[in-house]
């Protein structure tokens, strides 16, 4: 009876496991990120009327799913229901990869918040550069010496609903250029690192878990019907014993 016990257990755990196995999980696509800043930052693009600055609180950062090769990021609240800007991001390297976000900032003049400068997701080398409409970005340039991403003066700084297809279609197509401390614009090469091609891919949705392309349900049946013929053995030799 031991003996009985022992193979309908291993049966059984060897029947769930193959066919209750998690599929691998796929990657965070979108790099949704809940992000808490704890003093006011000024941040680009597209946002809606008064939020061109964030006060100190928690905001989602998270990646659109994008037709172009741009990667076009919405801030949202913490709860996910209100959408405060749109903004655009520019692959770009930092020297070190790490296990947490990180996000940096240009330095302004005192009384003024710091202005957003580049997001970086956690086992990333490349990461967000954020682009400013161009008035911001002349500004940003001469009050850090620095270059500055920056979209032409046409894009639409403000809007009701920032989360609107055309707001991000416009983000899309906007020339991107930089601006140096002296005003004059200078090529982006400049100002960010061109990453691989494998960084400068558009965000898909998630694909459902599938198995490999080489995987056959044949080797799952197979192992079901062996599981099966060593249950039915297992079952006649406690008969046998039986009698």
């Amino acid at each position: 009876m031991n003996l009985f016990r022992t193979v309908s257990t291993m049966f059984c755990l060897a029947l769930m496991g193959a066919t209750f196995s998690p599929s691998a999980k796929a990657d965070a696509w979108d790099k949704e990120t809940r992000i808490t800043f704890s003093a006011p930052v000024q941040i680009p693009a597209v946002h809606q009327p008064g939020w061109g600055v964030l006060p100190a609180g928690t905001y989602i950062f998270k990646v659109l799913e994008s037709g172009s090769n741009r990667h076009i990021v919405r801030i949202t609240s913490a709860d996910g229901l209100t959408v405060y800007a749109t903004i655009l991001g520019i692959p770009n390297l930092r020297l070190k990869a790490t296990d947490k976000t990180v996000m940096t900032f240009r330095e302004r003049p005192a009384g003024q918040p710091e202005a957003l400068h580049a997001w970086f997701y956690p086992g990333k080398e490349w990461g967000e550069e954020f682009v400013y409409p161009k008035a911001q970005a002349v500004e940003l340039a001469k009050s850090t010496s620095t270059p500055i991403l920056e979209m032409p003066a046409t894009v639409k700084v403000e809007a009701a609903k920032p989360e609107e297809p055309q707001v991000a279609a416009e983000l899309e197509r906007a020339p991107v250029t930089a601006v140096a401390p002296s005003g004059k614009e200078v090529e982006i090469a400049q100002v960010v690192t061109p990453p691989p091609a494998a960084e400068t891919l558009v965000a898909q949705s998630a694909p459902a878990p599938t198995l490999a392309k080489t995987a056959s349900p044949l080797p799952l049946i197979a192992l079901l019907g062996l599981l099966a013929f060593g249950g039915g053995l297992s079952l006649r030799f406690v008969e046998t014993r039986s009698l």
